[in-house]
């Protein structure tokens, strides 16, 4: 498995509820700032547009979401 890095701009969903912030497993939202080496923050917007949550993460809370196909080697 290929393990890639998350930058900034990228869309990732959520890997674990975050109940007390009302946020649950599969939740999308985009990297906004990079934090620290494994560190990000996250803003959830919702179909209109507005931001419902933004919030530090750890890549382990993470899932890189992909729109184009993985070349692998």
């Amino acid at each position: 498995m290929v393990k890639e890095t998350i930058k900034l701009l990228d869309v990732v969903a959520l890997t674990q509820d975050l109940t007390e912030r009302g946020l649950l497993r599969g939740q999308v939202g985009t990297v906004v700032e990079v934090l620290a080496p494994d560190v990000f923050e996250v803003e959830f917007i919702d179909n209109d547009g507005r931001t419902y949550a933004s919030l530090a993460l750890k890549s382990d809370q993470l899932l890189l979401l992909r729109h184009d196909p993985v070349k692998v080697a």
